[in-house]
């Protein structure tokens, strides 16, 4: 090497090779509002620390709770290839919503109190408006669920993550919760008789985005395009200019969303009522089981909250099947029971409750936001999900 190469050599720095250590600390010190926000008394400030504190004794009573045998549940899960229909569409403060959804409702299904939550998110370069809007995303996310996020990490990656357009990127969340270990669910309290009750989805949710996204390149359908078929039946027959006719509202009515805006919609995120809903019932164990219905749909996660000696009867037809899934089978030429496999079809959480208690806690669930259907039922056999 000659000695004009070698100087060049070390004159090189951390920005050359694609990471700009000034910008990504500017964008982290920007986070602390973002973060207060979901903050409660349980959170320790921790200025330029390098981890999150969070209080286990509070006012003298176990996270502020009265817990008198908690066990800690952990859970950690991302988004999926969701995140690269985000960047094709530019669209990215739901997806940490999405984010936080995935953790805390998996959570849910051990009977488990959020407490806190990490993200994780993996960048070619940091581009500080995009990585604002993702958190942001996790603090409404967390505000939901009921939880405080205390930390983070944005690690830029150049080599691995094309810097775009559109940006590559990935996310991981990590949440930790609390549940009384004699009350924390347990599949073997199943029982022949119970009742299977279904909350609705907001969507298509986090799963299956691999097939999503091959039906739209497949079938050159545009993200940016409205399309009537995704409306309902009222604003379709009014873009068609055949409302019924009245009287004039000085308020425009909202524009309708695009395919890119439907598929982006944030998964629901059920943690927070299924919380307030076992608290209604601090005695009695009402509900027997729970599922999260994610990849490999409500077959595959229903299955997981039964023991070996009775199946779940699920009644396909007990529910309305959004027009999102009728629209994605039809221009992927999707088979019906591969449909069922890869996605939520309208049910994104399940409960399975004793009998007596199916009507009150459907009630209760509604008066907490959730659209419930009684689904199906449990009968004697061999730890199955089948339809009726």
């Amino acid at each position: 090497m000659s000695r004009a190469a070698d100087a060049r050599a070390t004159k090189l720095t951390y920005a050359d090779a694609g990471v700009n250590l000034g910008e990504k600390d500017t964008f982290t010190e920007s986070l602390e509002s973002i973060m207060r926000r979901t903050h409660g008394p349980r959170v320790i400030r921790n200025p330029g620390g390098f981890a999150g504190l969070f209080r286990l004794d509070y006012n003298q009573k176990l996270f502020a709770r009265n817990y008198k045998d908690p066990v800690l549940v952990a859970c950690t899960d991302g988004c999926g290839t969701k995140v690269k229909l985000a960047g094709q569409v530019g669209k990215y403060d739901t997806i940490g919503i999405d984010l936080v959804a995935m953790n805390v409702n998996d959570m849910a299904v051990q009977g488990a109190e959020p407490l806190f939550f990490l993200d994780y998110i993996a960048v070619g370069k940091v581009e500080s408006r995009m990585l604002t809007d993702i958190v942001k995303g996790v603090a409404e996310g967390c505000r939901q669920a009921g939880c405080a996020l205390i930390g983070g990490e944005t690690a830029e990656m150049p080599d691995v993550y094309d810097a775009g357009p559109p940006p590559e990127f990935d996310l991981a969340g990590f949440a930790v919760g609390v549940v009384e270990l004699e009350r924390a669910v347990d599949p073997e309290r199943v029982e022949a008789g119970d009742l299977v009750l279904g909350l609705t989805s907001s969507g298509v949710h986090s799963n299956g985005y691999s097939l999503v996204r091959k039906v739209v390149s497949s079938a050159g359908l545009d993200l940016k395009k409205v399309y009537d078929e995704l409306l309902p039946p009222t604003a379709s027959r009014g873009r068609r200019g055949g409302a019924r006719q009245g009287r004039k509202s000085s308020t425009p009515p909202p524009a309708a969303p695009t395919l890119g805006e439907v598929l982006l919609t944030p998964t629901r995120i059920y943690a927070g009522t299924i919380t307030k809903l076992l608290r209604q019932y601090k005695v009695k164990k009402v509900v027997s089981g729970m599922a999260h219905i994610t990849g490999s749909g409500m077959c595959g996660n229903l299955e997981r909250a039964l023991h070996k000696k009775v199946d779940a009867v699920i009644d396909r037809a007990s529910w309305p099947m959004p027009p999102l899934f009728a629209f994605l089978q039809k221009h992927g030429g999707i088979d019906t029971e591969e449909m069922y496999r890869v996605f939520n079809m309208g049910i994104g959480y399940t409960l399975i409750v004793r009998p007596t208690f199916a009507e009150s806690v459907k009630e209760r669930l509604e008066k907490l936001g959730e659209t419930v259907h009684v689904i199906g039922k449990v009968v004697k056999g061999k730890g199955e999900v089948r339809w009726s």
